[in-house]
């Protein structure tokens, strides 16, 4: 039999050993979510990743942490559901499409595009799945889903046909928010906020007795869409001005001036113009007030005819022409730079306009006060996100539009009759269908048989936020039992980015379906950035590739240093905190070799316990109550942390060398055997769903033949020892304070602390309780002895 020794290298190549367990894992189907299993179930909703382009350090920062969790319960004995999705249909997975191939998809016929967006996303699926293993997510890869595939389409479009079988969905003509370089509508979600400089143009309106007043406006390109002017109600300095008219400079139409509250006098000049649609206030008071549209921008973010002699004109090249004009005819009294707050869309950056169209929405402005109630059904850790969520909700204005004016995603399951114009929804049986290609089952109530398909499609959240209904099978002929089983789901697990996007959408969705919330908690990961605190993006120049960092250092290195904060916090990433992660598994494999070398069989647990494997134990005692505790509440950094501070000081630093001694001789080696056997087998278990790799090569090398379970990450979580005496863990912590005087002295004499030393006497204020310990004390520094001496200060003497 091949001696344990020889089973550890003096250095481990965590590479090679990173491939020969993901393939042991795989192989093994380690990670196989049972069905028929007695277990509790412990279901996991996490992001599927978008299909957008390549991942960067900051993905395996957030997916890192719901990881540690899956693993951390699946040793607590929860039989886990983690399956794992690509988000590749919608937007996102068009737009990498037109980037990689250099394409637009107005240029091609719509059946090509989408083969070739298809296939772009089949190409970048295969990216992401060999960098999520080679991280060692401990998914069941038998359990994927795609948001395109049609099982998938076929969810979406029959949630799509409930919510209009429940009024909850309509399409209309209304201002809608528009993307210009993306070329379709997008809702509220996606806006981000971005700070632009501008400028304030302080612009001459007349009134009809020849009277000028001045507005300031940012956006002098609208003035041909320009419906009226507003002043507040209460503003003095312009009460007089309202029921009177306007002439609009450059194009000498008379708009009225009218009162409303939103209105902010201290801002400009206190006078407003109205058009459609400079911002969010225009659309409010389009609504609000009986006005005929004027378009002066088109879905291109081009000036239409309505702009005149500007028509063509981008919203730049109108915004710079129109300013001159102004100047030239003394229209223009100053400008004034500005920082201003400008809405943009989140996947392009690019500033939106609001354009009058026909879009699909659905409706649930009526139910905020339901959704924040929601909310507080759910367990959010951390607490604090539970008010973005909330902050969100109240700020909404919008329905949800879902239409986008793309070619590739999943298609509205709707025609319009040719005679009367009346929607027809396709049949549950139908689904999925494609209106460009299927027609409806049944003529039109009108007896009408021609039809128009509907061409938008839906927008990827509408699907995306239906994950826990998808990976549930919900409304699936078969999968009843499955459905009762996994729904809601235990855990939602997102980067803080994306509650307003994925987890206030999901809610939403499930109440409509469902009636219930989705799921019991939800675990929001903080963002992963650069070294200098800035969020990585191609424009910075600054990405960190995963897979860059796994070749130089390792999957556990990487996954060490995505541990190291608290939940929900953002870290910087920083080369030098990878090497801790190198170093803790690099000890590991020292110590198990080291272990190896003594061991031919499983020790058996003695009767006695030396003092100090009782203090090693009570002081592991400590650390499996905080660790567990900590999993419990999503604090996985705190119960890293208390591992780590235990396995380098406690085990390493003292225990480890406290013993030694005892393992070269007949003389209590089978306790500290047994002891050493245990406390570092438990150490492993609660290491390992930080740094699964080498802590399950350890296993397999050197407990596997002792151990039932063909996996580590298939053990029972660590249970307590018991050892937690009072006298045990005093005198422990004693032995080790001693051992710490008598190495510092070492280091003054300038001694290496392997150096052999004479009869030494320790003087120390606690010297009575290291008194039990003494020999052990000796031996551990090497002394030929110790005498212990209680005094105010320390002090080592040499005889």
């Amino acid at each position: 039999m091949e001696k344990k020794e020889e089973r550890f290298s003096k250095r481990p190549d965590f590479h090679k050993i990173e491939e020969k367990i993901a393939k042991f894992w795989s192989d093994e189907s380690i990670y196989r979510f049972f069905q028929n299993s007695n277990k509790p179930v412990y279901s996991i909703d996490t992001p599927p990743p978008t299909i957008s382009g390549k991942l960067h350090i900051g993905h395996a920062f957030s997916y890192s942490q719901t990881e540690f969790i899956a693993r951390y319960k699946r040793m607590a004995g929860f039989n886990v559901f983690y399956p794992f999705g690509y988000d590749n249909n919608g937007l996102p997975t068009d737009l990498l499409t037109e980037e990689k191939l250099k394409i637009k998809s107005r240029d091609l016929p719509r059946p090509e595009y989408v083969k070739k967006c298809l296939m772009v996303s089949a190409e970048v699926e295969k990216e992401y799945e060999c960098i999520f293993k080679r991280m060692g997510l401990s998914c069941d890869w038998t359990q994927v889903y795609k948001t395109i595939e049609p099982r998938v389409q076929r969810i979406s479009q029959l949630s799509f046909i409930k919510l209009h079988e429940k009024g909850r969905v309509y399409r209309k003509l209304a201002p809608a928010i528009w993307c210009p370089k993306c070329a379709t509508a997008i809702s509220q979600t996606e806006l981000e906020d971005k700070q632009l400089q501008a400028q304030f143009n302080y612009v001459l309106f007349e009134l009809e007795n020849g009277e000028k007043i001045e507005i300031a406006t940012t956006r002098p390109e609208l003035l041909s869409s320009c419906l009226a002017v507003f002043v507040h109600p209460e503003d003095k300095k312009h009460a007089h001005l309202i029921g009177k008219k306007a002439k609009v400079p450059l194009f000498e139409r008379s708009v009225p001036i009218l009162a409303d509250e939103r209105v902010d006098p201290q801002k400009g000049t206190g006078i407003v113009m109205f058009c459609t649609f400079g911002d969010l206030t225009d659309v409010e008071w389009f609504n609000a007030n009986d006005f005929e549209a004027i378009i002066s921008v088109d879905k291109n973010g081009k000036m239409t005819e309505k702009a005149g002699k500007f028509k063509g004109l981008t919203v730049a090249e109108a915004r710079k022409a129109i300013i001159e004009e102004l100047k030239k005819k003394g229209l223009l009294v100053k400008q004034e730079p500005l920082v201003h707050t400008v809405n943009v869309h989140e996947r392009c950056g690019t500033p939106i306009e609001f354009l009058l169209s026909k879009q699909w929405f659905i409706k649930y402005l009526d139910l905020k006060e339901k959704y924040i109630e929601a909310g507080r059904q759910l367990h959010w850790f951390p607490e604090h996100m539970r008010v973005r969520y909330e902050n969100w909700v109240k700020g909404l204005q919008w329905d949800w539009c879902i239409s986008r004016q793309r070619y590739f995603g999943i298609p509205f399951p709707v025609w319009y009759c040719k005679k009367c114009g009346r929607e027809i929804l396709a049949s549950e049986e139908q689904l999925p269908v494609d209106p460009l290609k299927d027609s409806p089952t049944k003529k039109c109530s009108c007896g009408c048989t021609e039809f128009e398909p509907e061409k938008d499609i839906m927008d990827t959240w509408a699907t995306s936020s239906l994950t826990p209904l998808i990976n549930a099978g919900w409304s699936e002929k078969g999968k009843e039992k499955r459905f009762k089983l996994l729904y809601p789901m235990t855990l939602r697990a997102n980067a803080h980015d994306i509650i307003t996007f994925w987890d206030f959408h999901t809610i939403a969705m499930d109440l409509f379906h469902t009636g219930k919330v989705p799921f019991k908690d939800v675990m929001i990961s903080g963002h992963g950035l650069d070294r200098h605190g800035k969020k990585m993006s191609k424009s910075r120049g600054n990405i960190v590739r995963p897979m860059e960092v796994m070749d130089k250092y390792s999957a556990d290195a990487l996954r060490w240093w995505a541990a190291g904060v608290k939940l929900g916090e953002d870290l910087n990433y920083r080369e030098e905190e990878l090497a801790a992660g190198i170093k803790i598994c690099t000890k590991l494999w020292n110590v198990a070799r080291f272990l190896s070398m003594h061991l031919s069989e499983k020790p058996v647990k003695p009767e006695k316990l030396n003092v100090l494997d009782e203090w090693i134990l009570a002081e592991l005692d400590e650390v499996i109550e905080k660790a567990t505790q900590s999993f419990e509440s999503y604090e996985y950094s705190k119960a890293k942390s208390a591992v780590e501070v235990f396995f380098w000081n406690s085990f390493c630093d003292n225990y480890l060398e406290m013993v030694k001694y005892r393992l070269y001789g007949n003389e209590e080696k089978n306790a500290a055997l047994w002891t050493l056997y245990n406390a570092f087998f438990t150490q492993l278990k609660l290491l390992a769903p930080f740094i699964p790799f080498i802590t399950e090569e350890i296993y397999q090398r050197l407990f596997r033949e002792w151990e039932k379970e063909k996996s580590i990450h298939l053990q029972q979580w660590p249970v307590q020892f018991n050892k937690s005496s009072p006298t045990a863990l005093e005198t422990g912590r004693a032995a080790v304070i001693a051992v710490g005087e008598l190495r510092k002295w070492k280091k003054e004499k300038n001694l290496s602390l392997g150096a052999e030393v004479g009869s030494l006497v320790l003087e120390h204020p606690e010297a009575d309780k290291m008194l039990a310990v003494k020999k052990e004390i000796a031996k551990t520094i090497r002394a030929s002895s110790i005498e212990l001496k209680k005094a105010k200060k320390a002090r080592v003497v040499e005889l």
